[in-house]
């Protein structure tokens, strides 16, 4: 009976395969069309006649009429970002006044002030003087990248009659439908499928018109937003609402995500270009884009120098667009150059910036910035193969030996199960950093027994229900450095910890804690719970919508699903499903060579991951599958496969692209 009930599963999820890209559109938070219209309304303050006609689906002829010094609050149900558009049905009063309030949190409601962008405290309204009726609008660089709540207040003394309140909506500019994803997911967890198109939906507010960036020095009265960060039609910068500018160390983060799920990619390459045109003489990259990087101020982080270059990895992973890779492969040897410089007799880099992204004690031999380099020196080496490029083949791997030698002999600390943040600071008291640790799983420093060591000494530190603690920040929670921790429990062999962190974290916190959004996903915030991030003075700062803040979004596809590509475009891939304790998952994205797709369910007698996958044809790959007691077949389309070894996993090399189906002998 089990038998026969699997094989009716099996080919239920085979035969919806093809289809759930359209059916998990329910999960889609970004508009289908660009005019967007408040679902509901939060408050009434003063004398408002028919207080809700400016919602969508509420059709009053009348419009909405406010009287002197009056003013509602409207609530989108969702994070939004665009420039206000209304209709004035009629006026009386010589010199009336209509103001907008934007925030993105329900802690900064108010008809007053928005929440801010800008170091002020809070921001002031949109002001439209209203001399007649007609119609009235915000120009681009008025605004606003991320906000959930709309203030609108009328502060004069006369009346005035609104009705066809909308918002533009301007994010992700290059799509001509915003909810046009062709990547999906979805699993047995609510929560993961919430999260994944949160994140999914996070990284669109954070795309922009490259001329809406953040100009520097913007005032919290009269603010705007026209600067130019980048050429092209779009951008992916850090935040929607601030800093609005192209910070490699997020991209690093938020384009796996944009792949997954929009593969919208021109964002990613206009932030790309606009690093590497600010490099330095000496090699050094950027800490940030233009405009916080400019002539004669040039910040630099030893970290985010090695994330623009793991940037152009990427977009060249996800396009195979080898023409662009070679463009910039004077100038990626060039910053490899100068990083080897930092090399000590210790053979570990020594830092002398202290940049990074926010965190404190960066410097001297760092364990995040090692880790990060030796990442980095192996994508390069993967990167001169592409481009038989083999002039630095042997110092590159001579190096990366150093590193991982003294890495491992210097810093670990036995008493913890974790790396010490560096060499001159190793008390009973010291920091064992979030992203060293986390990264030094990522960049394979470490062999499998330390990597469980540190993904359980990682967990002990959860801070339940709020997440995992960034001790190198302070009392913080980072969804940046977490995002590396997420990867880290995968790979380290524990899907269930990477799943229990997202759920309760990104999920049960980040998503449905009433002081969110509910629909994109924070900055960063304090061990307690406060929405408070400790580099900042002034949490309405905070941006409730930060790219960097996605990694679950695409760690669900490429570790959870199981699907990665390998190579440029996905010539090359593998597949390596860890569920952990789902039942179900599926999930699929787009590349130039084709579909990548895969279903899974765990058999609930002996807990064998059966389902299918596809790949493009003329791609191959790997398959790796638990071990299990039972016999394990993989049949594609020239029949049966076998595994060439079973002593970590059942591993199945050189598969040729196409439909492959695994059940139970």
């Amino acid at each position: 009976m089990r038998g026969t009930l699997l094989c009716d599963m099996l080919l239920a999820l085979l035969f919806t395969h093809g289809v759930f890209a359209s059916k998990f559109q329910e999960y889609i938070l970004a508009p289908k069309h660009r005019s967007v219209t408040p679902l509901s309304l939060h408050a009434v303050y003063g004398d408002v006649k028919n207080a809700d006609a400016l919602c969508t689906n509420v059709h009053e002829p009348e419009g909405q009429r406010f009287g002197p010094n009056s003013s509602i609050i409207l609530d989108f149900g969702k994070n939004i970002a665009g420039t206000v558009d209304f209709n004035v049905r009629s006026v009386s009063g010589t010199d009336e006044y209509i103001g907008f309030s934007f925030t993105e949190s329900s802690m900064w409601i108010s008809p007053y002030h928005c929440d801010s962008g800008t170091s002020a405290t809070y921001d002031s309204p949109l002001w439209f003087n209203i001399p007649k009726k007609g119609r009235y609008a915000a120009d681009k660089s008025h605004q606003r990248g991320g906000f959930r709540y709309l203030s609108v207040w009328h502060n004069s003394t006369g009346t005035v009659s609104l009705e066809d309140l909308s918002v533009s909506f301007t994010a992700s500019p290059e799509m001509e439908n915003p909810a046009d994803y062709p990547g999906y997911f979805n699993s047995d967890s609510e929560k993961l499928n919430r999260v994944w198109y949160a994140g999914a939906y996070t990284n669109q507010l954070c795309t922009a018109d490259p001329t809406t960036g953040n100009a520097l020095g913007i005032p919290g009265t009269n603010w705007y937003y026209n600067g130019t960060i980048a050429n092209g039609t779009s951008v992916l910068m850090d935040g929607a609402k601030r800093d609005r500018l192209v910070w490699p160390g997020d991209v690093v983060i938020s384009a796996p995500s944009v792949f997954v799920s929009t593969n919208s990619l021109d964002g990613i390459k206009n932030a790309i270009d606009s690093l590497f045109i600010l490099q330095q003489s000496d090699g050094r990259l950027p800490w940030a884009g233009a405009a916080f990087t400019r002539p004669g101020y040039f910040p630099f982080s030893f970290t985010y120098h090695l994330y623009t270059l793991l940037d152009l990895h990427l977009y060249y992973l996800y396009t195979g667009d080898v023409e662009y890779l070679a463009h910039y492969w004077g100038q990626y040897k060039k910053a490899i150059s100068w990083t080897i410089t930092t090399i000590d007799s210790s053979k570990l880099a020594n830092v002398t910036s202290t940049n990074d992204w926010l965190r404190s004690g960066m410097g001297g031999h760092n364990v995040e910035a090692n880790a990060v380099l030796y990442y980095t020196l192996d994508i390069s080496l993967q990167l001169a193969e592409v481009l038989d490029d083999h002039s630095q083949d042997d110092l590159w791997k001579s190096i990366m030996n150093g590193i991982k030698t003294s890495v491992n002999e210097r810093l670990w600390d036995p008493a913890q199960n974790l790396f010490f943040d560096n060499d001159h600071n190793q008390t009973p008291n010291a920091i064992h950093p979030q992203d060293g640790n986390s990264w030094a799983i990522i960049a394979n420093l470490v062999d499998a027994g330390r990597a469980a060591a540190i993904s359980t000494a990682l967990t002990d530190r959860w801070v339940k229900p709020y997440g995992a603690p960034a001790p190198e920040a302070g009392a913080t929670i980072s969804p940046f450095a977490t995002g590396f921790e997420v990867q880290a429990h995968f790979l380290a062999g524990f899907p269930d910890r990477a799943i229990d962190l997202i759920e309760f974290m990104w999920a049960d916190f980040m998503l449905d804690d009433p002081r969110m959004t509910n629909s994109s996903f924070i900055e960063g915030y304090a061990t307690n719970g406060d929405l408070h991030y400790a580099p900042y003075d002034n949490d309405a700062r905070i941006s409730h919508a930060h790219g960097w803040a996605t990694s679950p979004t695409s760690s669900l596809t490429f570790y959870a699903a199981g699907i990665q590509i390998t190579s440029g475009g996905g010539k090359t891939w593998m597949v390596q499903p860890r569920l952990g304790n789902l039942q179900r998952i599926e999930a699929g994205y787009e590349t130039p060579l084709g579909h990548f797709s895969a279903s899974w369910m765990t058999d609930p007698g002996t807990k064998a991951i059966i389902g299918s996958f596809n790949t493009p044809k003329g791609t191959s790959g790997t398959l790796i599958l638990p071990s299990v007691e039972e016999k394990v077949i993989v049949k594609g389309s020239k029949g049966v496969v076998h595994p060439v070894s079973s002593a970590d996993g059942l591993k199945f090399e050189g598969l040729s692209g196409g439909n492959y189906q695994i059940r139970l002998g």
